[in-house]
């Protein structure tokens, strides 16, 4: 892992920086939004992350060092090297899964709960001024400000200042297939790449020694866990795309960039907010 040694330069808070809790797909498409438009954000992620959209996940950056997404760069840091990696216009991933470490340390206007857990979180160890919630599990009024619609339909990225999202359906979008979930658990080792295009019945993975995980249909690789990974039964593990564009695999999802969208409309509404980060 290829942390950043450069000897810190300034103070961090010199800077005003959103966390955004989780580095996966949804939330990179957050970070890259934000980013784009300007506003600084930090990463904290699990010391070992599981997405499955590897290649569009800012949190591969705790395995790589760095990741780079549409021309964005992340950096896996630790807290001291925080300000050197912002002041070169990258975004800091740091391991702090509860944000406890951070949020007892800094300041952040924003606080954005990425992480997808589809239940009620645990009570941030203080209050901040704006907390924003994605998708099931989230009360604005109760457990964040503003909750952020994350199911595709006319509502996905809407923001919710009061009430709740739709709630979990428990079933993927779109083909229910095109979901890989490990049927035992075990060490996960990988027999396709992201990108790949994989036939009916092809084995993309295997599982402890022998039990493989088979295509179900025709189409890419979108996406596909961590080579070497310790998998437990019933975990989601890879993704295929019959849409068969094996470009997709490494584009941020337009389902990512219309929640990105929202939390931009959340932060943007608050006028108390918005002058602090620009």
């Amino acid at each position: 892992m290829d942390k950043r040694s450069t000897p810190q330069s300034g103070s961090f808070v010199d800077h005003t920086v959103v966390l955004l809790r989780g580095g996966g797909d949804l939330a990179t498409g957050i970070a890259s939004r934000l980013h784009r438009a300007g506003i600084k954000v930090l990463i904290t992620e699990l010391p070992q992350p599981l997405a499955v959209r590897r290649a569009v996940s800012f949190g591969e950056a705790v395995y790589e060092g760095v990741h780079i997404v549409e021309g964005i760069t992340a950096r896996f840091v630790e807290k001291d090297h925080v300000y050197a990696t912002l002041e070169a216009d990258e975004i800091p991933v740091l391991i702090d899964p509860d944000a406890d470490i951070l949020l007892s340390a800094l300041h952040f206007p924003v606080v954005i709960d990425a992480r997808l857990l589809k239940a009620p979180p645990q009570p941030l160890p203080l209050s901040v001024p704006l907390h924003l919630g994605l998708g099931p599990g989230f009360q604005a009024g109760v457990n964040c400000h503003a909750a952020i619609e994350t199911r595709r339909s006319h509502t996905l990225g809407r923001v919710y200042w009061e009430g709740t999202t739709q709630a979990d359906s428990g079933q993927p979008e779109g083909d229910p297939r095109r979901v890989l979930r490990a049927s035992a658990e075990g060490m996960l080792t990988a027999k396709a790449q992201i990108g790949e295009h994989v036939a009916e019945g092809q084995v993309v993975a295997v599982i402890g020694e022998q039990v493989e995980v088979i295509s179900p249909l025709k189409g890419v690789l979108r996406g596909l866990i961590r080579n070497g990974i310790h998998v437990t039964q019933g975990l989601k593990i890879g993704d295929v795309d019959p849409r068969d564009d094996a470009r997709a695999c490494y584009l941020v999802s337009d389902k990512a960039l219309a929640i990105g969208g929202g939390i931009l409309e959340a932060i943007l509404t608050r006028v108390d907010i918005r002058k602090q980060l620009w």
